[in-house]
């Protein structure tokens, strides 16, 4: 059965960091591209950013590059997402999402690429 579960997130100040993690099981994690969305109330997922299944290639949402990164450790089947000078407009449920395919990293934002997806962790940036 594969599994994804997500922790690290919690209530933070403005310009204060978290550290996401995402723990991944039941099928071959070193094959697949990983992907990080979130979600507010009331609108859709937005994809945040992607690696590749080697962690060669990484990938961002403009509203996020240059504050986030994303990382993986296939040696333990984990996923990660450092978000550092977090705004307020980062708060939202947060998802990792494994992609469909072996081997490829096609059309990200689109959410019929992927089969797989975490309960979420919150996030919430407050003064």
């Amino acid at each position: 059965e594969v599994q994804l579960v997500e922790s690290g997130g919690g209530v933070v100040q403005p310009g204060g960091s978290l550290r996401l993690s995402c723990a991944a099981s039941g099928f071959t994690f070193e094959d697949y591209s990983m992907n990080w969305f979130r979600q507010v109330p009331g609108k859709g997922l937005e994809w945040v950013s992607g690696i590749s299944w080697n962690g060669g290639s990484t990938y961002y949402a403009d509203s996020v590059k240059g504050r986030f990164t994303v990382s993986r450790d296939n040696a333990v089947n984990t996923l990660s997402l450092q978000m550092n000078n977090l705004k307020s407009e980062d708060t939202a449920v947060y998802y990792c999402g494994k992609y469909k395919d072996r081997y490829r990293m096609d059309e990200l934002e689109t959410l019929g690429w992927y089969d797989q997806w975490g309960q979420g962790t919150q996030v919430t940036v407050s003064s």
